[in-house]
């Protein structure tokens, strides 16, 4: 790994916002034992500089690009296991977080973090340990002590999302659920996006099989 270098920890930070980007690159050049080696804009990228620069961790956004965060986070920890993801994210949901946990992710940071926040976030990943931001700890916790069974098909799926499978199992495109559901187009993108990697499924076609199977559409 790059980060022998003078014990640096070597960084790659992914998020599609340029100035998101731009101002966590800035804090992070505040902490000296840090290097950012790279910067993705989509999940591609994130892919193809994690197998060429081999950093020491990524700080992944989930809705990129392409390829959204958290089939790139199971990509990496598949194939890159020395590199670890660190998921930081405007998203405050439980599904999110533990899609994000399920995918391989070592820690979740919701953005507007300090540079305290994730200097100690980074410090516990390296040393081999998870990091959850304060706001989601009482979800692992519930998530581990009060399991609750569903007998909804995809339980991992929120309402919403279930809503948008059933209407892809029925064929419809992007716009017409958007219309149906009162939803702007690239909120059923990334709605989809979510299905995809919480049911780890690669296309629409292959979701609507799994869908209508399950027992979703008419």
């Amino acid at each position: 790994m790059n980060s022998h270098a003078g014990d640096l920890v070597d960084i790659l930070i992914a998020d599609d916002h340029p100035v998101y980007r731009s101002g966590l690159r800035t804090l992070l050049s505040g902490i000296q034992s840090l290097r950012v080696v790279g910067e993705a804009c989509t999940g591609t990228e994130a892919l193809t500089m994690t197998y060429r620069l081999r950093p020491r961790l990524v700080l992944m956004d989930v809705n990129l690009p392409r390829i959204n965060g958290i089939e790139a986070t199971k990509t990496i920890a598949s194939k890159c296991p020395d590199t670890s993801v660190i998921i930081v994210t405007m998203l405050e949901d439980r599904e999110t977080f533990f899609a994000a946990m399920r995918a391989g992710a070592r820690g979740y940071l919701l953005k507007g973090a300090t540079t305290e926040d994730v200097n100690r976030a980074i410090d516990t990943v390296c040393s081999g340990s998870l990091l959850f931001d304060p706001y989601v700890s009482d979800w692992v916790v519930e998530y581990l002590t009060k399991p609750q069974a569903s007998g909804k098909p995809f339980p991992e799926l929120t309402d919403r999302e279930r809503a948008v499978l059933e209407l892809v199992a029925d064929g419809k495109s992007n716009a017409a659920i958007a219309r149906d559901l009162d939803l702007s187009i690239k909120t059923v993108r990334n709605y989809l996006s979510r299905i995809f990697a919480k049911l780890r499924l690669y296309d629409r076609t292959e979701a609507a099989v799994q869908a209508r199977r399950a027992g979703l559409g008419h």
